[in-house]
């Protein structure tokens, strides 16, 4: 099932998306305001539910405004550097330093207050940096807390996938020696279309085809297959270490093909339309602004 939030004569839903048609949570006698709550109080029962059906007739796609299915996240987003070979070969060769493979992930987080909407505009934010670049990436949802959990609990902790564009500052990450700083400007988080949950891909953890374009001209291209670090593992790592809550999301790292990996580098700047694919999701198509 694919899950959606949206906005529709003034109004925020949350629900489902089925054949176009938008359905509230409302619609099925669940009393679900936000897609965290929802999640918080997931269990098989509100699927098979949802799964029913309702006798009440959706809304077209076309009428509502799609909003990013989780607007503001309960904590900051988990993250993921340096996920795919080719990327973390590019990173290093802009940082000016000597590539080197690495036996652990790069964990690091970011502050994210709201998300920019799928099809939103994405700031420029150009009196903080000049070096503001894209990263698709694949986002994973949970829907139970875990802490130390079993390898079947970790899967079992998973809900779905969706499309996140990690907007990054790369001047900002090189001045300051880390990631936290330069990730966490507003405005610099998308996500969405939707959630799609995770029996779509026989609950099994899936292999999609990743790619973004800028103004049409294809920058990233790969499969999530090409993670370094699987998802399994990265969720089980970090869950030993740490209590991952209902809602929490995972950005797992991005292909290469970014802005700072081209030489010249070649950033974003107003006006450009950025496109970010994810096989069976959908895409996020953000203009970026003028300031």
């Amino acid at each position: 099932m694919k899950f959606v939030s949206y906005k529709y004569q003034s109004k925020v839903y949350c629900g489902i998306l089925v054949d176009d048609m938008c359905y509230s949570f409302c619609d099925f006698l669940l009393e679900f305001t936000t897609m965290n709550e929802f999640l918080q109080n997931y269990s098989q029962e509100v699927l098979v539910r949802l799964k029913s059906g309702s006798n009440k007739a959706g809304i077209s796609i076309d009428s509502v405004e799609i909003l990013s299915p989780i607007i503001s996240p309960l904590q900051d987003v988990l993250c993921v550097g340096v996920n795919y070979l080719e990327h973390a070969k590019e990173s290093a060769t802009f940082k000016g330093e000597k590539f080197e493979t690495r036996d652990y992930p790069v964990y690091f987080s970011k502050r994210v207050d709201e998300m920019v909407s799928p099809f939103g505009e994405i700031p420029l934010n150009c009196d903080i940096t000049n070096m503001l670049d894209y990263e698709v990436e694949l986002g994973v949802i949970l829907c139970k807390d875990i802490y130390k959990p079993s390898r079947d609990e970790v899967l079992d902790s998973i809900f779905g996938y969706t499309i996140i564009n990690d907007i990054s500052a790369r001047d900002l990450q090189k001045r300051y020696k880390q990631f936290y700083f330069g990730k966490s400007l507003k405005g610099s988080c998308v996500m969405g279309p939707c959630i799609v949950s995770k029996d779509e891909f026989n609950n099994e953890i899936p292999s999609l085809d990743i790619q973004c374009y800028v103004n049409g001209e294809l920058r990233q291209n790969s499969n999530t297959r090409n993670m370094i670090f699987k998802i399994d593992f990265m969720l089980y790592e970090l869950s030993h270490a740490m209590k991952l809550k209902s809602g929490t999301i995972l950005s797992t790292g991005t292909p290469s093909g970014v802005g700072m990996g081209f030489n010249p580098p070649r950033f974003l700047k107003g006006g450009d339309l950025v496109e970010c694919k994810i096989e069976k999701i959908g895409s996020l198509k953000n203009f970026v602004s003028s300031i």
